[in-house]
């Protein structure tokens, strides 16, 4: 069978795709939660591992850069192989690297068992995406990316709550222990319940592949490690800018090469015609860069001005995750009624206007029932985003670029993370020494754990207005990229299955 059949030949769908797409959501939750789960749990790694904060960071940096680097050539890999078998390699890899963290016997072996977790996570990711945009018709798709997007909001959010309650009551080894047991159903549920669906034969673009993952490794390593090093030297001459300004460059590179070099590219360009993928694309990033990095200030004022547990921290941004589940299919059945730019740019442009009442809200005696309120606002604002944003980025796509356009968007999501990680600590570091002194950034930026871990409540009154003004003022980071995020979203047009003919 000949390329250009395969594209043209309609691929069957089934009756009821409902069913699997709950199984890839049971995987898609879990990785995702593993994201955020492991930083509440930061002194206990220290303690138990007798480890400084740098190494017990890489924990969650190691999983994010593996995580993030591949979903380029994953994607490609589904489109391939097969979507249902690179995500059963990829939960089976994942749940099996659990187990190892789980059992690690130094910071070094579970840093190692992370990196394979991300890489697990990696396989996974894209093949969601792809087999919801390949078995659901375009008419009924939006409800489907609407369960998918309110899943990856709900999980940035129920990670610190679940790493919580799993390390007051059972241990740290518990936060990955957790996973074997959801990964079997998983795998036991996505063998019965996902569709093996038709593969193509694509030639794999071993040139772009090197490319790719150096220049994101590079771009995603400088940016983790920037605020680490005070964004200058990390071994001799290599510096922070240095490692990103060379990751731009192979970036740049690997561009040139997709548009001039391969018969079939891994990353299609042409797929950047389509304006609703490429501005998706903007928006997605400008969305996961606010949410990452509103949730570091945001915890460190609530554990270290308010005087909340890491628990009690967890338990009130809790509203955020139950506003997203209750919207979640409320907004599917709009998202297949109305313009696409109508819920991402209420939904972005709301989530902004949120953020800066809350920045308002930092204070050391503000009305907890109102911080509620604005918490449970940022939930409803997200369930406008997430979902609608996956519908309409791969809608006008071709299914045998289903996963290419997958690697993408969940690419640039998770760039996007790592941005807001980089970017917020810098200006909560910028702000605390505006305030009280570089000696005071070095004490309270280093998240919301090692704040609280260091005996940071009960703070004199002056200390705690100068730290809720700084963590405030940190909070207009987030505010203002959600605002680019919106414009990007008012340009989005009509979906083309919907156009007068």
């Amino acid at each position: 069978m000949t390329d250009s059949t395969v594209r043209t030949a309609p691929e069957p769908l089934p009756d009821n795709p409902w069913p699997a797409l709950w199984a890839l959501v049971i995987g898609f939750f879990m990785i995702l939660v593993d994201v955020s789960i492991v930083s509440i749990a930061t002194p206990a790694l220290m303690s138990s591992f007798d480890a400084g904060i740098e190494p017990v960071l890489w924990v969650t940096s190691a999983y994010l850069l593996a995580y993030a680097v591949p979903l380029l050539i994953t994607g490609r890999f589904g489109d391939r192989y097969g979507p249902k078998r690179v995500y059963l390699v990829g939960l089976t890899v994942f749940t099996l690297a659990s187990l190892a963290c789980g059992l690690s016997p130094t910071i070094h072996w579970l840093v190692g068992a992370r990196v394979v977790q991300g890489l697990g996570a990696s396989l996974m990711t894209p093949q969601t995406m792809a087999v919801i945009t390949r078995t659901f018709p375009p008419e009924r798709r939006g409800s489907a990316m609407a369960l998918w997007g309110a899943t990856a909001g709900v999980a940035f959010l129920v990670g610190p709550l679940l790493g919580g309650l799993l390390l007051d009551a059972l241990g740290w080894e518990w936060i990955f222990f957790i996973n074997v047991p959801v990964g079997v159903i998983g795998l036991v549920m996505a063998v019965r319940l996902v569709p093996s669906l038709r593969t193509h034969a694509h030639a794999m673009d071993w040139v772009g592949v090197v490319l790719s993952a150096v220049g994101l490794f590079l771009v995603i390593f400088g940016l983790q490690e920037g605020e680490g090093h005070d964004w200058g030297s990390i071994v001799g001459p290599v510096t922070v800018p240095v490692l990103i300004g060379a990751g731009v460059l192979v970036l740049a590179v690997f561009v040139g090469w997709q548009a001039r070099g391969p018969e079939e590219p891994l990353v299609p360009l042409t797929l950047f015609t389509d304006r609703n993928f490429s501005l998706s694309n903007v928006a997605i990033t400008m969305m996961s860069l606010a949410v990452t990095a509103m949730m570091f200030p945001l915890l460190v004022w609530l554990q270290t001005v308010r005087g909340f547990t890491p628990t009690g921290a967890a338990v009130v941004i809790a509203p955020q995750a139950i506003a997203s589940i209750v919207l979640a299919r409320r907004v599917g059945h709009l998202v297949d009624r109305i313009h696409p730019r109508v819920l991402p740019t209420v939904g972005l442009g709301g989530f902004a206007v949120t953020l800066f009442v809350l920045a308002a809200l930092m204070t050391p005696d503000s009305p907890l029932w109102a911080v509620l309120i604005a918490v449970a606002f940022i939930g409803i604002t997200g369930a406008c985003v997430w979902g609608p944003l996956a519908t309409t980025a791969n809608r006008n796509l071709p299914l045998h670029q289903a996963g290419a356009g997958a690697g993408i968007y969940n690419a640039t999501r998770q760039v996007g993370a790592v941005i807001g990680s980089a970017a917020i600590a810098a200006v909560m570091s910028a702000r605390i020494a505006a305030h009280l002194g570089p000696g005071a950034a070095e004490q309270f930026a280093g998240g919301a754990e090692g704040a609280a871990a260091k005996g940071a409540s009960g703070l004199p009154p002056q200390v705690a207005e100068s730290l809720s003004a700084a963590f405030a003022e940190s909070m207009l980071l987030p505010a203002g990229v959600l605002v680019v995020g919106a414009v990007a979203a008012v340009a989005l047009e009509q979906m083309r299955h919907v156009r007068p003919r």
